[in-house]
């Protein structure tokens, strides 16, 4: 009932400057906000219902501006009320990336992402929250809590929960040695939406951070909603190595010590959306991020296997047999 009562007040707001708008549907997202598709004449636009006392509207705000003054593809404000919290902004399409790569299409898609990608680590990162060792560890303590003792009712020794513990402690050091810059925090496939001029349009980037350089381009890459062979996505991440370092991003590095700060970022993020998708079931209900478990979990067994830092915690998980149990 609280929703239909938003979803009036925001027609209403709307109507004030476009008359004749109908509103549909667009999306929602893993937040409180809903977004709405604004039809007025012959063209579109797109609502965000964003609840004030949930959701705070001007981190969006501010890293939109960020991001268009960098050139990035992001959409335009057209109207906003922080009071309400209600943006409209210019629509981007309804064709995300995951639904157009396939084979053939992927080193061209791909070749974009890392173009907008490398725009984007060039925006304004002054006063951006830090991806400091205190978020790492409280992003990584999602997985044991949410995913290995809700969702999979397990109970860990003291033992166990040192390994786990030393794990997390080796990724945050590993990660926070890396180069910084300005990250998006959720740039993959269901955020990019393909678009016939300047592709990708780029949406949902407002948690953004400064961070480890290679936490955006793990996200794209090692995708949680589709896989790609480990040489093609090491491919990938060498070419946009090799852009970083001429647009002075980052200094030359070579090619063994930039897959090592791919692989260990990775495995910070996917141990972290572990325990984000299992508590988006069991918290919030959305039962269809459990489809996405597998995957994820698949990334962090096999490159998990490849460093001691992360050696311990394979094991652990190998001996709880955990890929048959989700």
């Amino acid at each position: 009932m609280i929703q239909d009562l938003r979803l009036q007040q925001l027609t209403l707001w709307i109507k004030e400057t476009w008359p004749e708008a109908t509103l549909s549907v667009a999306s929602a997202d893993a937040s409180f906000r809903r977004y709405f598709r604004i039809h007025y004449q012959d063209k579109t636009m797109i609502a965000m219902d964003a609840p004030p006392d949930k959701e705070d509207s001007r981190p969006f705000i501010d890293i939109t501006q960020r991001l268009l003054n960098a050139g990035v593809h992001v959409p335009d404000i057209f109207k906003q009320s922080l009071d309400q919290g209600f943006l409209v902004l210019s629509d981007l399409g309804s064709t995300p990336y995951l639904d157009q790569l396939n084979e053939e299409s992927a080193d061209a898609l791909y070749a974009d992402a890392i173009d907008a990608l490398i725009k984007i680590q060039q925006a304004n990162s002054t006063d951006l929250p830090v991806y400091n060792a205190d978020l790492l560890q409280t992003e990584m303590r999602l997985m044991p809590d949410w995913f290995l003792n809700t969702h999979l009712q397990l109970t860990l020794t003291e033992k166990q929960q040192q390994i786990v513990s030393n794990t997390f402690d080796a990724l945050t050091t590993a990660v926070l040695e890396q180069p910084q810059a300005f990250v998006h925090r959720d740039y993959h496939s269901r955020n990019l939406m393909f678009s016939a001029k300047r592709n990708p349009g780029i949406i949902d980037y407002q948690d953004a951070v400064l961070g480890a350089i290679s936490y955006d381009l793990v996200s794209l890459l090692r995708d949680c909603y589709i896989a790609w062979p480990n040489n093609k996505v090491e491919q990938w991440a060498l070419a946009y190595r090799d852009q970083a370092v001429n647009a002075h991003i980052i200094d030359a590095v070579d090619d063994a010590t930039f897959i090592r700060w791919f692989d260990l970022m990775g495995l910070q993020r996917h141990i972290k959306v572990l325990g984000i998708f299992a508590r988006l079931y069991h918290r919030d209900g959305k039962e269809n991020y459990l489809n996405d478990l597998p995957l994820t979990l698949e990334y962090v067994m096999q490159v998990g296997k490849k460093y001691p830092e992360t050696e311990a915690l394979i094991s652990l998980f190998k001996q709880f047999d955990i890929a048959k149990k989700i």
